[in-house]
This record gives C-alpha cells, sequence and structure tokens, in this order.
C-alpha cells in the first residue's frame, strides 16, 4: 500500500530562492528512486510543502536514508528556521477511488 508524507519546511526569508533551488535540484533525481509515485514542491507564504506518495514503507525508507537527501541536507543548513516537519500518512479509501487519493 502507498505512502503519502508532507513534509513542511520554513525557509529564512533571506535564503528562501536557494532553498527552493536546492529542491529543484534535487526532485529529478528523486523522481528516478525506485517506489517514488509522487515527489511535489508547493508553495505558501510563510513556507514550503514537499508532498510526497511513494509505493511502499520500504520505499519511503530507502529514500529517507539514500544520497539524495543525504546531499540535499548540506544545502538547507542554516536557511531553514528549524529541521523540516514530517508527517508519514496512510491513506483512508472513501468515495470515488480517482478523486479521494493521492
Amino acid at each position: 500500500m502507498s505512502v503519502v508524507v508532507v513534509a513542511s519546511i520554513v525557509p529564512l526569508p533571506e535564503h528562501r530562492d536557494e532553498v527552493i533551488a536546492a529542491f529543484k535540484d534535487t526532485i529529478a533525481r528523486v523522481h528516478a528512486e525506485d517506489g517514488c509515485e509522487l515527489y511535489s514542491l508547493n508553495e505558501a507564504p510563510d513556507r514550503l510543502i514537499m508532498i510526497e506518495k511513494w509505493a511502499s514503507p520500504e520505499a519511503l525508507a530507502n529514500h529517507s536514508r539514500g544520497v539524495n537527501l543525504a546531499m540535499l541536507n548540506p544545502r538547507l543548513a542554516g536557511k531553514v528556521s528549524a529541521p523540516p516537519e514530517v508527517v508519514v500518512l496512510q491513506p483512508v479509501p472513501a468515495g470515488d477511488p480517482d478523486k479521494g487519493a493521492l
């Protein structure tokens, strides 16, 4: 069963563009990871939100300890207000299967 992740990142205002650039550089490589179904950067005025979907908990675990995050994290150091807030979710099927799930 797929796993959905929502991660909230609050860049320091003076580093917002650098943080976005770091994620943009990483996204294509993450899209190529086994089990990546969705890895999407979204923005709000005060934060960035990653919405992710992984084919399995194992695929998410591999991503979490993989080279792409290991390369991204140093680029974020000193440019975000705190570590990302990461929430791992399990889908609850409801309604139209095409509209009721990520």
